[in-house]
């Protein structure tokens, strides 16, 4: 869980380093929240006619500056710019591509973005 919360800690800081495990722990929080507040949406009747939760969407909108963020100074852990994270807006490939990137190693050593979090 501290994964979790070290994410929220650092709010909207676009600097620096996140290792693979703070990254995708905080994947996995988010996906278990929103699966719960999803659940807790429907039997209290809080969706929309589209069918979107309002717990859901209340959480959405908390967790995407943090979200970002958090992608981010994972690029940067693998050595590339946070601008990297633009291509998600290219349909299929943009997102494939970030998955891998994401899937990837740290960089060794320190690099133009600050130390390797992993010691």
């Amino acid at each position: 869980m501290h994964w979790y919360v070290d994410v929220l800690r650092q709010y909207a800081v676009f600097s620096g380093r996140a290792q693979r495990a703070e990254y995708w722990m905080f994947v996995l929080f988010n996906i278990i929240i929103a699966f719960v507040l999803g659940f807790v949406d429907g039997m209290a009747g809080l969706t929309t006619e589209s069918g979107f939760g309002i717990l859901g969407g209340l959480y959405t909108l908390a967790v995407i500056i943090p979200s970002i963020a958090v992608a981010v100074r994972r690029l940067h852990d693998t050595g590339r710019s946070g601008l990297w994270f633009l291509i998600v807006f290219v349909p299929v490939l943009g997102g494939l591509v970030l998955l891998v990137f994401f899937i990837m190693d740290s960089q060794p050593g320190t690099n133009a973005y600050g130390p390797n979090p992993k010691g």
